[in-house]
């Protein structure tokens, strides 16, 4: 279980940002996320292959600007 310990002189708004920062570290709103809804294999598959080639897409970029710079 995630949590922090608030300091007497530390604002809500502050506190509360860093547990929010805990909790995604932690990936506990990413996992709340996915298990909202049913996901049908077929949509998970395609959701799958969209993030991998937007990753594959962001690294060949990445690579080609590394190239330029040279």
């Amino acid at each position: 279980m995630n949590g922090i310990v608030v300091r007497e002189d530390e604002a809500f708004e502050k506190a509360l940002r860093r547990f929010s920062k805990t909790c995604e570290r932690a990936g506990i709103l990413s996992d709340m996320k996915k298990y909202r809804h049913y996901e049908k294999p077929s949509e998970e598959k395609k959701r799958r292959l969209n993030s991998s080639k937007r990753k594959r897409i962001r690294e060949e970029k990445r690579v080609t600007w590394r190239s330029v710079e040279k």
